[in-house]
């Protein structure tokens, strides 16, 4: 990420932090500098005192962008998503800059803390929000289209990581059905969906104990509520989530009402696919990365892509079938 782009969302970060104060004499208020949180996957993240500042991916679509800001400052979604706050800036660098408040994220190093039950919550009551009482025209939930890049980067990374690996991540992608990877409109649409579901979308504000509320709203847009449970459901379908975590967090889920399973039925039923689709996603992903790092994948990057050869060895009418 360019110095420049850095200094210049600083400063924005500092606006937003001190409406009306541009002076560098806020830092000092603040009890200090800028603090850059994230930096990956096209997106920069600075915080300064109780307010942070993204520079969002460069190939965003205005329109879009435009639409999930609108929704994430609505009142039907307060309590549900981190509000905006105001900034004059709009753009920095040619990418579209927004401005938050600060909120405390999920401890990594505390897994028995994570708030599975409220991210569990929060979503039913995202996807239960009727679409009609919100602005409008609302994008498509970018969930596939995700999915459809970290394929894309594991290919530009070719010859760099494992071949039967890859092949293995590709054989199972080849296998899902076309609207998972892009190709076709998902099966529903009627759901305001996240797109981009992980304990790392989930901050308390305000800091430090207040509720638990979704950031991040690159991907927000109407969708098939499944794909916001998959990243979960793949985990635990890999060995990654223990079995009794997912059921807390299922159980949440239904029990808010949720409208992406059944309550009483099959959960599998509405989720299979959706979760073989972030299980490809994932271990594309891993393969780049460990590509980008130099390095063989991991113990978890191994339990994707075991995962994926399991899945690229179902039967044909059983990899392409789709929710009922």
């Amino acid at each position: 990420m360019s110095t420049a782009l850095v200094t210049a969302l600083t400063g924005a970060a500092r606006r937003a932090a001190h409406p009306g104060d541009d002076s560098p004499s806020c830092r000092g208020a603040c009890g200090g500098g800028e603090t850059v949180l994230a930096d990956r996957d096209g997106g920069l993240v600075v915080r300064h005192g109780e307010a942070v500042a993204k520079a969002h991916d460069p190939v965003t679509d205005p329109a879009g962008h435009r639409a999930r800001l609108a929704v994430a400052r609505h009142p039907r979604l307060a309590g549900i998503l981190l509000p905006p706050l105001p900034l004059p800036v709009r753009e920095l660098h040619e990418r579209p800059v927004t401005a938050w408040p600060y909120g405390l994220p999920v401890d990594p190093g505390d897994p028995d803390s994570a708030p599975w039950e409220e991210a569990a919550a929060l979503l039913a009551r995202l996807h239960s929000t009727p679409p009609g009482e919100l602005p409008g025209p609302l994008p498509p939930m970018r969930g596939p289209a995700k999915a459809v890049r970290a394929v894309a980067r594991m290919r530009a990374s070719a010859g760099e990581h494992p071949a039967a690996a890859a092949d293995a991540v590709e054989r199972a992608w080849a296998g899902l059905p076309a609207w998972t990877r892009g190709e076709a409109p998902p099966p529903r649409r009627d759901a305001l969906c996240h797109g981009d579901l992980h304990l790392g979308q989930l901050v308390r504000h305000p800091a430090p104990a207040g509720p638990w509320l979704l950031i991040d709203i690159d991907d927000l847009g109407l969708g098939d509520p499944a794909w916001d449970l998959a990243r979960p459901a793949a985990w635990y379908a890999a060995g990654l989530l223990a079995p009794e975590v997912w059921q807390r967090f299922l159980g949440a889920y239904t029990a808010a009402h949720g409208p992406a399973v059944d309550r009483d039925g099959d959960p599998w039923a509405r989720l299979d696919i959706p979760a073989r689709a972030l299980t490809v996603q994932s271990a594309a992903l891993a393969l780049a990365r460990a590509a980008a790092e130099r390095r063989a994948p991991d113990e978890v990057d191994e339990a994707v892509i075991d995962a994926c050869d399991r899945i690229a060895c179902l039967p044909p009418e059983l990899q392409r079938a789709d929710p009922s």
